[in-house]
């Protein structure tokens, strides 16, 4: 009897898929925008599991608390500025329209006030290409260009902990026990390689690449793998 593909049971939910958000110390974004510039200090960085970086607990001036993505070279102690009139420091977050071009920054607002959500893996940055009337063209790490309001906030510097994936992993132990701390499912299977019980693609008489069998017409959600089969074929009448 066939079993559940892994994309069903996925989208079922489970232990097995579940993000251990309860261990999270909390959400990394910027506090609501204010006229003025605030001034905060860094009270704390804190290793977070469900980002790549650490972060760093910010406290300003008017009493606010809030948990940012850390930047290269910041220490307990040091002072961060947030607002249109923010020195051009690392760890300061201004919008983006008083960034000169060149500047590298990351966690970028995709909408103005939404607190950031470009550029938030470790060691990481994007760099202010060119400034428009009307939008700030931004460089991102995969290269691609893309144009953002001018309204929109980003941090000065590069993201810390861009050393993290330079170590390898050279058994397949230490890949397991990491992926275990996360609860990510791991090892991930080919199609081709499993049984035929677990997957269409799967058997060990006709196993290669080659194999391309459309889905069927009527296939329930997650069995749609591989050649996804057309609506309909040949001229509309």
């Amino acid at each position: 009897m066939g079993k559940r593909l892994i994309q069903q049971a996925r989208g079922k939910g489970g232990p097995t898929y579940r993000a251990p958000s309860f261990r999270y110390k909390g959400e990394a974004k910027y506090i609501p925008q204010n006229v003025e510039t605030i001034s905060g200090t860094v009270t704390d960085l804190i290793k977070c599991q469900g980002h790549s970086g650490p972060l760093a607990q910010i406290e300003y001036d008017n009493g606010d608390v809030c948990l940012m993505i850390a930047p290269e070279q910041i220490r307990v102690g040091d002072n961060v500025m947030a607002g249109n009139d923010a020195e051009l420091e690392r760890g300061n977050v201004l919008p983006l329209h008083n960034i000169p071009e060149g500047t590298l920054v990351f966690n970028l607002e995709s909408v103005p006030g939404d607190g950031g959500k470009f550029v938030r893996s470790s060691g990481t940055f994007a760099r202010v290409i060119s400034q428009m009337k009307d939008g700030v063209i931004v460089q991102l790490p995969s290269k691609k260009k893309k144009t953002f309001h001018p309204n929109c906030r980003a941090s000065i510097g590069v993201i810390s902990s861009g050393g993290r994936k330079d170590k390898p992993m050279l058994k397949a132990g230490v890949k397991y026990y990491a992926m275990k701390a996360k609860n990510k499912l791991w090892p991930s299977i080919s199609g081709n390689a499993q049984n035929a019980a677990d997957h269409p693609f799967g058997n060990s008489r006709s196993q290669r690449k080659s194999k391309a069998k459309p889905a069927p017409k009527n296939a329930p959600p997650g069995r749609k793998v591989g050649m996804i089969r057309p609506r309909h074929t040949g001229r509309n009448k």
